[in-house]
């Protein structure tokens, strides 16, 4: 989401990090009258009203996980932590609990009421063919959810600069090589037309009281196909965030260490492959982790590391008297493709947006807070990638910390920053995909302690073996950027608007949305073929 980001979000203070099932969620926490269920529950389009009626939950469609694993990507807790056995709260993901009077209150608000609905509003008659192939589904009962901590505007604007700038930072020099000067323009266009998609789906999920989270605006687009197509992919995407994770803090750990090898019973290891096994080493004991509270509050200093790896980089170009070189070319066609996909994984922060948006307590005002944090972050990736490139000229690496001299104190400093990041990150980020596979099994067996940690365990090892086959950040960067982060940020985004809003848009919308999907399926092909080729090529 940039899709795996450097660190988590500001501004969402004093929330347990223990995640639960939505199903569960929801059977804690309802308090609707059951005259009123035994009304409507017949009904195959559920009222409008948050209030007035609840529908069967006894089949949820998966992941019923996604609301609370993906609340940790925008939360700062204080620091609870529990191993996995032995933590009274280990099994709270699939046991039913019921609120205690002295929470009815706050439980029995609903997340969205019909008075704050905006203009995009969709009636429920245009919504009816799509509910009621999906009527046994949880997300679309209207009962009441427990309202996120509210944040302020600033809070909210915090939290999407620290979704949006993340380790794909670390490439743009890498990228502005591989395009050219004039390939800065894509990374303006790219903010404009993610910024635009963002936007929709603030309007997707105002469309009706149900919809909370991405597969939910989904599943209200495309039925329950929808929904398990738009979490397949955004997990995805975070598991692809979890090898890249650990092949940077391999490539930075192998260029502090270089000289590290092992030779062992004829198995040869280099630098890079020790360093690779052990990051997953370390990194494991924190999957293991259940209750992620602290990590997630150790990690909320996303914006204050990537200033730290930024300053670094200048200190060295002016201080340590590397100095600025122009050079490269104008223009280079042939790798637009590399540029383009790793220009898009930037932005790729739309999986966490309806969780901000949420959380902001003036949500009509989220437009213009994507507006400032997408313009901050094309400022950033902007300013990064011109001085990494002057720097450092066509013998720039994926990562510009690659090229830093590690005889310079900045060097080091802005090397440990980016591998002691993921440390915490690492967990956070492989959580939801670990939820989401518990969520398939047995419910005896999702209830194992030893279950839940195989899980984990089996899910670090296979992305340790793609860092070890497949060690190469950018083009792996940009293979993401193409195939994933652009389904993520262009294309589902106007889909799904279209297939929700569909009755209400004009012919101008309409072929916005259109010519952006064009322009998303076009990036998207191009991009994923000349990322996989370059790693076929690296890889003859």
């Amino acid at each position: 989401m940039a899709g795996m980001k450097m660190d988590e979000d500001y501004g969402v203070a004093d929330r347990r990090i223990e995640v639960e099932t939505d199903d569960e969620e929801n059977q804690a926490e309802r308090v609707c009258d059951s005259d009123d269920y035994d009304t409507e529950s017949n009904s195959t389009v559920p009222s409008r009203n948050p209030s007035s009626t609840c529908v069967d939950s006894h089949s949820p469609s998966w992941p019923q996980s996604f609301r609370q694993s993906m609340d940790m990507l925008t939360s700062a807790t204080p620091p609870s932590i529990n191993f996995l056995r032995g933590s009274p709260s280990a099994t709270s993901v699939y046991k039913r609990s019921q609120p205690s009077m002295s929470d009815q209150s706050s439980l029995t608000k609903p997340l969205i009421s019909a008075t704050s609905l905006d203009k995009d509003e969709v009636p429920t008659s245009t919504l009816s063919t799509k509910l009621s192939s999906t009527a046994n589904s949880r997300f679309f009962s209207n009962c009441e959810l427990p309202p996120p901590q509210q944040c302020s505007y600033a809070q909210s604007v915090l939290n999407a600069i620290n979704v949006l700038c993340g380790i794909g930072i670390l490439t743009t020099p890498y990228a502005l090589k591989e395009g050219g000067w004039l390939s800065l323009s894509l990374l303006f266009v790219l903010a404009i037309i993610t910024c635009y998609t963002g936007i929709l789906l603030k309007h997707c999920l105002d469309s009706s009281p149900g919809l909370h989270t991405y597969p939910d605006i989904g599943q209200a687009a495309f039925g329950v196909t929808g929904r398990i197509f738009v979490a397949a992919i955004l997990y995805m995407e975070l598991y692809s965030s979890c090898v890249e994770y650990l092949i940077m803090m391999s490539d930075n750990l192998s260029t502090l260490f270089p000289y590290v090898h092992l030779d062992f019973a004829g198995i040869h290891l280099n630098s890079y492959q020790i360093c690779a096994i052990t990051s997953a080493l370390v990194i494991l004991p924190t999957v293991w982790l259940r209750d992620l509270s602290l990590l997630s509050y150790v990690s909320v200093g996303g914006v204050v590391t990537l200033a730290l790896v930024v300053l670094c980089l200048l200190w060295v170009g002016v201080v340590d008297q590397i100095g600025f070189h122009p050079s490269g070319t104008a223009f280079n066609l042939a790798q637009v493709p590399v540029t383009i996909g790793l220009f898009g994984f930037c932005y790729g922060g739309h999986s966490v947006f309806p969780n901000i948006y949420s959380s902001t307590k003036d949500k009509s005002r989220f437009p213009s807070i994507l507006l400032i944090s997408f313009a901050l972050s094309w400022f950033l990736y902007t300013g990064v990638a011109i001085f990494g490139y002057l720097m450092f000229g066509d013998s720039i690496k994926s990562q510009f910390t690659l090229n830093m001299p590690t005889k310079f104190v900045a060097s080091k400093v802005a090397a440990w920053t980016v591998v002691v990041a993921p440390l915490t990150k690492y967990a956070l980020t492989l959580t939801p995909v670990a939820l989401s596979l518990e969520e398939l099994l047995p419910s005896a067996q999702a209830k194992s302690y030893g279950v839940s940690l195989l899980i984990r365990t089996i899910l670090l090892i296979s992305t340790l073996v793609v860092a070890l086959t497949v060690p190469y950040f950018g083009s792996v960067m940009a293979l993401i950027g193409s195939l994933l982060v652009m389904l993520v940020t262009l294309i589902l985004p106007c889909a799904c608007y279209l297939s929700i809003l569909h009755g209400r848009l004009t012919k101008f919308k309409i072929a916005v949305c259109i010519f952006t999907i064009a322009v998303g399926v076009v990036c998207s092909i191009v991009g994923t073929y000349s990322a996989l080729a370059s790693i076929a090529d690296k890889r003859a």
